[in-house]
């Protein structure tokens, strides 16, 4: 049934391009959407093939960095991200969870709580997390490279959302509650200020650096990736934040 309107949906959406763009519009589109997408394919199985025993490590403990299609993990800050998280997730089996941004569900069977305002999907919550009142309190709260978004990529932006929706979070964990926080640095400048300045309570934080284009990542000094940008010197996030509250 979900394959069905997801069907409906596309096709829907083509015949509404044809009339409006044209059929040379939609053919151009479709035809970069598969180049595109099998340059894509072409890159992760070369990351699989011989990249899978690649390793990093976080806080002493190595990790194999996660290559998949989704979100092209295998160039950007998601093939550390979603292993340490997923590991510490594993770890809370059973207890009460909740993910800010569905990001886990496109690689794993879940099955805890997840809000996120705009992407649809089975068993997601739609709702702006500041208007998020659950009838109780959570063991663990995720939020994968989604704090960044909130308020700055709205309309009407919000440069300061983020500090609200900190609060909204903590407000939703139970007393002895986990709190873990992902960013980029450099996609959302006064995110990357509150945190340098110290207006984020994170009980401990951890940073990351990219090294090379071929995304490796070491664990770092955070003063060492406070200029990071995003695209520059590699694609996607260069600097990575993983806070604890």
């Amino acid at each position: 049934m979900i394959i069905l309107n997801r069907l409906s949906k596309i096709i829907k959406k083509l015949k509404y391009l044809c009339l409006n763009k044209g059929i040379p519009y939609v053919l151009r589109v479709t035809i970069n959407f598969i180049r595109i997408k099998s340059k894509n394919n072409w890159y992760l199985y070369y990351y699989k093939l011989f990249k899978s025993r690649r390793t990093f490590v976080f806080q002493n403990k190595q990790y194999y960095y996660f290559y998949h299609e989704y979100n092209n993990t295998w160039k950007n800050e998601r093939s550390i991200e979603i292993p340490i998280l997923w590991d510490i997730l594993k770890e809370h089996k059973g207890k009460e969870i909740l993910e800010i941004g569905n990001v886990l569900s496109h690689y794993f069977e879940v099955d805890y709580d997840i809000v996120d305002k705009y992407e649809i999907a089975p068993n997601v919550i739609n709702q702006d997390i500041l208007d998020f009142n659950p009838a109780r309190k959570y063991d663990l709260i995720i939020a994968i490279s989604t704090l960044e978004h909130i308020g700055h990529d709205e309309i009407p932006k919000e440069s300061q959302k983020f500090i609200k929706a900190i609060e909204k979070i903590k407000s939703l964990r139970k007393t002895d509650g986990i709190i873990i926080i992902t960013f980029p640095i450099g996609l959302n400048p006064e995110l990357d200020k509150a945190f340098y300045n110290g207006n984020i309570d994170f009980r401990n934080y951890y940073c990351f650096k990219r090294i090379t284009g071929d995304n490796i990542w070491i664990e770092t000094d955070c003063r060492k990736i406070k200029k990071s940008k995003i695209n520059s010197p590699y694609s996607d996030a260069n600097g990575l934040i993983i806070g604890f509250i």
